[in-house]
């Protein structure tokens, strides 16, 4: 197996770990965002640990993928390349408040009820960790991941790292996203609408790293140096 068949494979490893994390947790996660007896009530703290841990996961994944794919990207356009690595640094530093957050009620059910903390006040403790998780969740997953699947579907488009059907999916996707996101954000709709408009980023990141996957990449970017009147100069050509 080649370098670049390798990094193919690896980005999209990595791709489908943050699909999966990122369900599983949200999953996990549900008892303690949306059951209002959560922090008094028996819990299911295991569950929600679980979720954390899942979204751990995400984070490193989510910076892998960026990490995995600047070596190649970076050949077509360095500052974007390098714009989309802190890009997903960003989503990944936004998740991680959200997975405290969420951690944070699971400390809050043990060690309040342990202490006969008042219930109205563990309630409001409660009702402003999971806005901390909702808000990271829309910020980072929505808005700040339009913008980082916009830039690698633009140069995955001019690179032809992938048949460009699925970086279209990309382009369109990603600014979809961001608006939706930035509508829920001023309260034109709410999140089940939003989680319609995420259908299209979601099938560009499974569709792109099927295709790393199976087929590698379509065209890799390789840079050479040529001799010009000004002196050395790195090119882009294909392999």
């Amino acid at each position: 197996m080649t370098s670049a068949r390798r990094t193919a494979v690896a980005a999209g490893v990595l791709f489908l770990i943050t699909e999966v994390s990122a369900i599983a947790g949200l999953a996990l996660y549900q008892p303690a965002l949306t059951d209002a007896g959560y922090l008094g009530g028996a819990g299911a703290d295991g569950r929600v640990l679980l979720g954390g841990l899942c979204e751990l996961v995400l984070v490193a994944a989510v910076i892998g993928t960026a990490v995995t794919l600047y070596p190649v990207i970076r050949r077509r356009h360095e500052s974007l390349a390098l714009a989309h690595v802190a890009g997903r640094i960003l989503e990944a530093a936004l998740i991680a408040v959200g997975i405290v957050s969420v951690l944070s009620l699971v400390t809050l059910r043990q060690d309040g009820a342990a202490a006969g903390a008042d219930e109205g006040a563990l309630v409001a403790v409660g009702q402003v960790l999971v806005a901390v998780h909702d808000w990271t969740f829309l910020l980072g997953p929505s808005v700040v991941l339009g913008v980082n699947s916009l830039v690698l579907a633009y140069l995955v488009y001019r690179s032809e790292l992938a048949p460009r059907p699925i970086a279209v999916l990309g382009l369109v996707g990603g600014p979809l996203v961001t608006a939706s996101a930035v509508a829920v954000l001023f309260g034109l709709y709410g999140p089940a609408a939003h989680a319609i408009s995420a259908l299209p980023v979601f099938a560009w990141e499974v569709s792109f790293a099927v295709y790393l996957i199976a087929k590698g990449f379509k065209v890799f970017p390789v840079a050479d140096r040529t001799v010009t009147a000004g002196g050395m100069r790195p090119e882009l050509s294909v392999a």
